[in-house]
């Protein structure tokens, strides 16, 4: 391995808290981080992407990614359905090896093993990673009918340390691991792409830069100056202008973490978006789409202007989701020129940042629920994590890739996903809910969850914890057999260190309760002891029977452990 490709590597796994010793297992988190950034925006865990081992099919990362979205569990699935209307998916692959040559023969064989993980009877032994992926792959064909864009895509990629050369007899390999993948019919396109040191590299260097976007806006005009706004601007967007802020040069896919500050992701075919795309389908609603839609409001933390060209980083598009993803799905249908009403708006003060998101977004009909990551109590809880020395601080992640250009460990930053289902799987005893069943968890935002009276110090613990049982099964020690039981070890935990009886999260008792959970979990050795004691409850819940995603759904798993724990 070379010197530069050594010290990403390096930097990498101490960001991950990744332990020493094991270049090639290390090697392949490294590529699987980096294939999937370049294809993905949102932070993800690299453990739950992570396939090489014994009875892999020579495959060491799968990352499917339905509705733009990573799924891990067929709940969350099911739940994009629900809301999308619709199932566009996608799957990815990956292979790495350290050495810095290119073998045929291992091209080939990562080919087969693909082809036999989409086997409807397969012959080869799988390892439980393959197996939970395959219950993924299965769902998706289950539910084709539901498919919007066609067939999944299917991309393969064989990394190693070298360079690539574009050797025939290895390119001709690779076209035969493809065309027998192609002759399946299950895809709507299959690719295998072999990287070397050099593009492995840039991918990295990629993933450490905020997102940042040229585009040319002549159709507009200059607004006057606000408080806390250094520049604004209002008027109309080429299509082909606007895409290329929407979309991802290098892969052509919408960039959903943009979309992060919008407060609701996009809503499928609902009757709202099906007219419009019906409307654009038509020359008159095309030609008068810029005066019968609202647009789209762009707010970025850092924006160049000159004349008509813009440079916007740090950008988020914070009113106009669904508009956007309607014109994306119909951009090959659209002229170029079509008129998309924009503003642009260059702040870096979070209350003006809060007031536009909530104002923009109560134009439509969105809940208290869906602003909640607008709220004083979500800062204050930001401030609180950060507040702590180095070694017990955590960095909570309000707005998408927050912290991706600082050089903090990953394990560090808990988002608002992570926190809500620690939390409620920590203190309100619903880890079953928190591991399988999010979308039940949402309601609750608001009264039972980051209720503004709430203490900030529960919500620290809770994603102190998870990051401290990350850290272990990372390490090695907490075995990662136990990782579909994760929620139910911290549930477990915080019986076992402060009892059962919880405290009025408003009161002040409860940050008593919580430092005295913190003061085991900032001890190495005591943080080791109380997971392997909540591991042990887990096998007692589970008397005899395998540690299985099914067998922990059920409620009167949970029942078991919290009683296991009690003992």
């Amino acid at each position: 391995m070379d010197r530069i490709t050594s010290a990403y590597v390096e930097t990498f796994r101490e960001e991950q808290a990744l332990p020493t010793g094991d270049l090639s297992t290390t090697f392949e988190h490294f590529v699987n981080y980096c294939v999937i950034a370049d294809n993905y925006d949102d932070e993800f865990g690299i453990l739950d992407v992570h396939t090489g081992g014994g009875s892999d099919l020579a495959i060491d990362g799968i990352a499917i990614i339905v509705n733009g979205v990573l799924v891990t569990e067929v709940q969350e699935m099911v739940d994009l359905l629900a809301v999308n209307g619709f199932v566009d998916a996608r799957f990815m692959f990956m292979q790495a090896k350290t050495s810095s040559g290119f073998s045929g023969e291992q091209i080939s064989t990562f080919g087969e093993g693909v082809l036999e993980f989409f086997e409807e009877e397969p012959t080869l032994p799988m390892s439980d990673e393959i197996v939970a992926a395959r219950e993924l792959m299965t769902w998706i064909y289950e539910n084709s009918t539901s498919f919007h864009q066609g067939r999944p895509k299917c991309e393969l990629f064989y990394v190693t340390t070298g360079k690539w050369v574009d050797d025939e007899h290895l390119k001709g390999k690779m076209k035969k691991a493809e065309g027998r993948l192609d002759d399946t019919n299950l895809f709507s396109n299959v690719s295998l792409r072999a990287l070397g040191a050099a593009e492995i590299q840039a991918s990295w260097i990629r993933s450490k830069n905020a997102t940042s976007v040229e585009f040319t806006f002549a159709n507009k005009a200059t607004l006057p100056d606000i408080e806390g706004v250094s520049e604004s601007y209002v008027g109309v967007l080429p299509l082909s202008e606007f895409l290329k802020i929407i979309a991802d040069p290098e892969t052509g896919s919408i960039r959903k973490h943009i979309f992060e500050d919008n407060v609701r992701d996009f809503q499928g075919d609902n009757p709202v978006n099906s007219e419009m795309a019906k409307s654009l389908s038509t020359d008159a609603g095309a030609d008068r789409f810029a005066v019968l839609n609202n647009g789209v409001t762009l707010v970025a933390r850092n924006l160049k202007s000159t004349a008509n060209k813009f440079m916007a980083s740090d950008y988020q598009i914070v009113n106009g989701c669904q508009t956007s993803h309607v014109l994306y799905n119909s951009r090959a249908d659209l002229p170029d020129s079509l008129g998309v009403p924009f503003k642009v708006i260059a702040t870096n003060d979070d209350e003006v940042i809060n007031a536009i998101t909530t104002a923009t977004n109560r134009q439509t009909q969105v809940t208290d629920e869906d602003l909640f990551a607008l709220s004083v109590f979500q800062k204050q809880l930001e401030a609180f994590m950060s507040s702590f020395e180095e070694r017990h601080r955590l960095h909570y992640e309000r707005r998408s890739r927050q912290y991706s250009t600082q050089g903090v460990e990953k394990v560090r930053i808990i988002n608002k996903t992570l926190e809500l289902r620690s939390f409620a799987a920590m203190f309100l005893d619903e880890p079953r809910r928190a591991a399988y069943y999010y979308s039940e968890l949402k309601p609750l935002v608001g009264s039972q969850i980051f209720h503004p009276e709430h203490k900030v110090e529960p919500y620290y613990t809770a994603a102190f914890a998870y990051y401290k049982l990350e850290y272990l099964f990372r390490n090695g020690q907490i075995p990662v057999r136990y990782k579909p039981a994760r929620y139910h070890l911290l549930m477990a935990a915080r019986h076992l260190a402060a009892g059962a009886a919880v405290p009025a999260l408003f009161a002040n008792q409860m940050e008593k309760y919580a430092k005295k959970i913190n003061e085991i979990l900032w001890d190495d050795a005591k943080a080791l002891e109380l997971f392997e004691h909540a591991c042990t409850a887990i096998d007692t819940a589970l008397n005899g029977a395998d540690l299985t995603r099914e067998a922990v759904k059920v409620q009167s798993f949970t029942e078991a452990v919290v009683a296991s724990a009690r003992q």
